[in-house]
C-alpha cells in the first residue's frame, strides 16, 4: 500500500484546513473554526484520562490518513484522545457558545476544561453541545476521546475495515469532519426544515428552536429583489412569485435570511438557501413509468461516488477538491451522483446544490458482513431471501436494528434541506438489510418530496419507487416491469491501472481489466451502445456507472485515485451521455 498525493495535498494549511463555514444551510456570522493542529494519544481502554500525548495530528483528517500527519491504524482495543487549547475571539466572549462536530467515527466523549460536555454515537452525522457554562476566561481546553471498532463491531461503518482488500477500504477513525464554535442567542434556531412546493409556488419553512414563544421573519432574495414575510410562529409558508425552478441545467437557488424573534426583538439569525424543484414518478406519453423533474420526464445519467481521497481518506483535502469532482463529472455530461454508503460533508451537498448535480443518497451499511453466499451467489441465481430473517442479514440483535433506525433518522434530518438530493437508498446489496418494506414506508412518511430505492441491488421486496438492478460482467437485460421506475443503479466497473497513479498495483482489483485507454474506451462505448441505450425506450430511466474515481485497490474509476488522469476518452464520455435520453 502507498499513499498518493493529490494536486491539493501540499496546499493544505495545517493550521486551519477546510476553513470555510461547514454548514451553509444554517450559517451564522459569529463563529470560529477549531480545525488545525491537535495533540493526540492512543491509549488502552483502561485509561480514564490521557496525561501524556504521542504527537500532533491535523484535524479534521482521520488518524489513518496521510493528511492527518500520523498515518497509523486504530485497533478495536485502543482509544484515541485529542487535545486542543483555544481562546474565544473577542466577539464571542460573553455570548452563549455551542461547539459543533461535523462527524466523529464512532463513539466519543467531549470535554471542555476537564468537564464532560456530552457524548455521541454514530460515525457519519453531526452533533452539537452547549458549552457556555464550561468556558473560562482566557485559555480553554478541548479534549475528545474516541472509540471505533471498525469491522470488529456491529455499528454502521460502510466499507471501512481494519485490513484493506478488494472493495473494502482503510478505516476512518476519530474526527473526520470540521469542528467549530459559534455564538447563539438565548433562544436560537437548532434546525431548519425547508420544503419546496412548485405546484403552489411556495416554500414551507419550519424552524426548530431552543426556546419557546418565538416567531420567524424570513427574507428571500432571488438575485434581483428581496421579499420578506413574518410568521406568527416558528413555521409558515413563503409565497414566491415569478417562480424560478432548480434543475441541473439551471441550478437556481434562493438566498434566505431567517430571523428568530422573541418579545419583538431579534434573538438569533441565520443564512440559508433553497431551490424550488419537484421530484416525482409518473408515466410518460407512452405509458412508461419514469422519473420526473419539475413535472417533466428526466433521464438520470449517474455515477457511483464513494467519496474517498488518496490523501485524506473520507475527508477531502479542501473545498476545491470536492468542486473538481462535481464539475468534472458535470462537464463530461453526467447529471447525477449516487453517494455510496457514506454521508458527505455538508459543503459537498452545497456544491451539488449550487452547481447543479442530482444526488442519490445511500444510508451507511452496518453489521457483520453477510457472507459470499447471501451477498453474491444467491442473487446471481435469482434466489430471494426474506429480509425479515434478521440473523441471515446479520441484524439479529434488536439494539443493532434500533441503532440503524436512529442513524437513518439522523441522516434524513441532517440532509433534508439539500436541493440536489432526489432519492434515499436505505440498503445496498443486502448488507445489513432488514424490514426494507417498512423502512421504505417510514422514509416516505418522513419525506414525501423525494423517491426511495428501498433495496439497491439484490433483495427486492417490491417496495419503493424503483426496480433497482446491479449488473457487472453479465449482460444487462430488461427485467419484468411493474409500476416502479427501472433503474440500473450499479453497472460497468470497467478497470484500468495507470502506473504511478494507483494505490497498489500488485493488489489492484476490478471486474473487467483493460491495459490501455483506447481499449477501455472502446469497451465503455460498446457497453452503452449495445446494452444500455437500447433499453431506454423499453423503460430504463436511471443509469449509475461504477464509478467516479479509483478507491484504494479498486481501479474502476473514470478518474485515477489521485484525480490526475481521466482514464476514458473525454469526447466519448460526452458523446455517449448526449445519447442517453428518452424518445421525444
Amino acid at each position: 500500500m502507498g499513499f498518493l498525493k493529490t494536486r491539493w495535498t501540499d496546499k493544505v494549511d495545517k493550521s486551519c484546513p477546510l476553513p470555510e463555514y461547514p454548514r451553509p444551510q444554517l450559517e451564522r456570522e459569529n463563529w470560529m473554526s477549531l480545525n488545525g493542529e491537535y495533540e493526540y494519544a492512543v491509549k488502552p481502554p483502561s485509561c480514564e484520562w490521557a496525561q501524556e500525548y504521542d504527537g500532533n495530528i491535523t484535524v479534521p483528517f482521520a488518524i489513518e490518513s496521510m493528511l492527518s500527519g500520523v498515518e497509523k491504524p486504530l485497533s478495536s482495543n485502543q482509544r484515541l484522545w485529542y487535545r486542543k487549547r483555544f481562546r474565544l475571539p473577542e466577539q464571542m466572549q460573553g455570548e452563549r457558545v455551542v461547539i459543533n462536530f461535523g462527524a466523529v467515527d464512532w463513539q466519543c466523549k467531549v470535554f471542555i476544561n476537564s468537564s464532560l460536555a456530552g457524548t455521541h454515537s454514530g460515525g457519519y452525522c453531526s452533533f452539537s453541545f452547549d458549552i457556555t457554562n464550561l468556558l473560562q476566561d482566557g485559555e480553554n481546553e478541548l479534549v475528545v476521546c474516541v472509540y471505533d471498532p471498525t469491522d470488529k463491531g456491529w455499528q454502521q461503518r460502510g466499507k471501512q475495515v481494519l485490513n484493506t482488500h478488494g472493495f473494502w477500504y482503510t478505516a476512518t477513525s476519530g474526527i473526520w469532519q470540521s469542528v467549530w464554535l459559534e455564538a447563539v442567542g438565548e433562544s436560537y434556531i437548532t434546525k431548519l426544515k425547508l420544503t419546496p412546493d412548485i405546484d403552489t409556488g411556495s416554500l414551507k419553512i419550519k424552524a426548530f428552536t431552543d426556546g419557546e414563544g418565538c416567531s420567524l421573519r424570513v427574507t428571500a432574495y432571488d438575485g434581483e429583489k428581496d421579499f420578506s414575510q413574518t410568521f406568527e410562529s416558528t413555521e409558515g409558508s413563503l409565497k414566491i412569485e415569478n417562480l424560478k425552478l432548480w434543475s441541473p441545467e439551471n441550478p437556481f437557488l434562493y438566498t434566505l435570511k431567517i430571523e428568530l424573534i422573541k418579545d419583538k426583538a431579534v434573538v438569533d439569525k441565520v443564512k440559508s438557501y433553497a431551490g424550488m424543484r419537484k421530484f416525482s414518478i409518473d408515466k410518460d406519453k407512452y405509458g412508461v413509468p419514469r422519473f420526473f423533474l419539475n413535472n417533466e420526464p428526466y433521464f438520470q445519467k449517474g455515477l457511483l461516488d464513494q467519496g474517498y481521497w488518496s490523501d485524506g481518506g473520507m475527508t477531502p483535502p479542501c473545498d476545491e477538491a470536492m468542486i473538481y469532482d462535481i464539475q468534472t463529472m458535470k462537464r463530461l455530461g453526467f447529471n447525477m451522483l449516487r453517494k455510496h454508503i457514506k454521508v458527505e460533508l455538508d459543503r459537498w451537498y452545497y456544491h451539488c446544490d449550487r452547481l447543479g448535480m442530482l444526488v442519490w443518497q445511500d444510508m451507511v451499511s452496518g453489521g457483520e458482513y453477510i457472507g459470499t453466499l447471501v451477498a453474491g451467489v444467491l442473487p446471481l441465481l435469482h434466489i430471494k431471501v426474506n429480509d425479515g430473517n434478521y440473523k441471515t442479514f446479520k441484524r439479529g440483535e434488536k439494539k443493532w436494528r434500533d441503532d440503524y433506525k436512529r442513524e437513518l433518522n439522523d441522516m434524513l434530518n441532517q440532509l433534508y434541506n439539500h436541493t440536489s438530493i432526489c432519492c434515499w437508498v436505505p440498503f445496498n446489496e443486502g448488507w445489513g438489510q432488514f424490514d426494507s418494506v417498512k423502512i421504505a414506508e417510514s422514509i416516505k412518511n418522513f419525506d414525501k418530496t423525494r423517491l426511495v430505492d428501498h433495496a439497491s441491488g439484490w433483495y427486492d421486496h417490491g417496495a419503493g419507487d424503483f426496480n433497482s438492478m446491479h449488473k457487472y460482467v453479465l449482460p444487462v437485460r430488461m427485467p419484468k416491469t411493474d409500476s416502479r421506475i427501472f433503474a440500473l443503479t450499479e453497472f460497468g466497473g470497467y478497470s484500468r491501472i495507470v502506473s504511478d497513479h494507483t494505490w497498489d498495483e500488485r493488489k489492484s482489483f476490478g471486474y473487467m481489466m483493460y491495459k490501455h485507454k483506447d481499449t477501455l474506451t472502446a469497451a465503455y462505448k460498446k457497453l452503452f451502445e449495445k446494452q444500455i441505450i437500447p433499453l431506454i425506450d423499453k423503460g430504463l430511466s436511471v443509469t449509475v456507472y461504477t464509478q467516479v474515481s479509483d478507491v484504494e485497490n479498486e481501479v474502476n474509476g473514470i478518474l485515477t485515485y489521485d484525480r490526475e488522469h481521466i482514464k476514458i476518452d473525454e469526447e466519448v464520455l460526452i458523446d455517449i451521455n448526449k445519447k442517453l435520453d428518452f424518445v421525444k
